[in-house]
């Protein structure tokens, strides 16, 4: 499977199971293709879709010491790289809504952070971009809630949208996933859904002025999330992430996703034929 017969539109309205994945925060093309090459590959191996995904700026670390990335201009060139050397489809974060204007013609997904959700003029200016968009669930609403950023951004005439869950707040320096609310999001948004499973295990703030996290608990979830049904999974995959300059902790290694996958695909699959057998047994 190419992406040139499958645009990411497309994947979007088709519910293919794709997975995004890539390392948090754009360290430098030779990180960045090393990622893309091999989670490539795997997926290929899989039949599954690829997105790459990585930030030009990170814009809330925990510490203002923090990497946050080589900026907008030449965190897009990287991106543009990576994109026309591998024929990828590649997803950036936004933090403003002039970014959205920026990165249209060079991204193929925009995607909105979790503590964004909200913020009507970044959906909106994603929306007139003309670019898919992936929102992200705020650790701090309920899963029926995100039915209003999707309202907003269709409002605005973006027309290929998904919401993604990456956990919720639960005490301080933890997240916990509501397997419900993978459902939920997909009844009330009725858009493609997408399940975080890396963020999902962050321990915010919980480092010494970083995000902690443990990432041996991401297949877990993954494969909880497979069970529900999701239409994407969402992963930061990093080639030595004890040393990565962001999200450390909770990114994978190659060989950790490569279990991942295997899990998730399985499920997936048997969850697809279960579903396509009720439905011609009702047809």
């Amino acid at each position: 499977m190419t992406f040139k017969s499958h645009p990411v539109a497309e994947l979007f309205e088709q519910r293919q199971l794709t997975l995004i994945a890539g390392p948090c925060v754009i360290e430098s093309y030779d990180v960045c293709r090393e990622v893309a090459e091999r989670v490539q590959q795997a997926c290929l191996k899989r039949g599954i879709g690829y997105i790459f995904k990585a930030s030009f700026d990170k814009a809330n670390r925990t510490s203002i010491h923090s990497y946050r990335g080589p900026g907008l201009e030449e965190g897009l060139k990287t991106l543009a790289k990576i994109r026309d050397d591998l024929d990828v489809p590649v997803l950036t974060d936004i933090h403003e809504p002039y970014h959205a204007e920026a990165s249209k013609d060079v991204v193929d997904v925009i995607q909105i952070p979790a503590f964004l959700c909200r913020q009507t003029d970044l959906l909106v200016s994603a929306a007139k971009s003309g670019v898919p968009t992936n929102i992200k669930k705020g650790q701090f609403l309920a899963p029926a809630d995100m039915r209003h950023a999707v309202a907003k951004f269709k409002e605005a005439g973006g027309k290929h949208v998904a919401v993604t869950e990456r956990g919720s707040t639960f005490g301080y320096n933890n997240l916990v996933v509501d397997m419900r609310s993978l459902k939920e999001m997909a009844d009330v948004c009725r858009t493609p859904v997408v399940f975080d499973a890396t963020h999902s295990v962050q321990k915010p703030g919980a480092g010494d002025g970083t995000t902690g996290g443990d990432r041996t608990l991401a297949p877990l979830l993954a494969r909880a999330a497979a069970a529900v049904g999701i239409d994407g999974l969402f992963c930061e995959v990093h080639p030595d992430p004890k040393n990565a300059k962001s999200d450390g902790p909770n990114s994978l290694t190659f060989s950790l996703l490569e279990q991942l996958l295997d899990e998730v695909c399985a499920i997936d699959a048997a969850i697809r034929a279960v579903r396509a057998t009720h439905e011609r047994r009702n047809a």
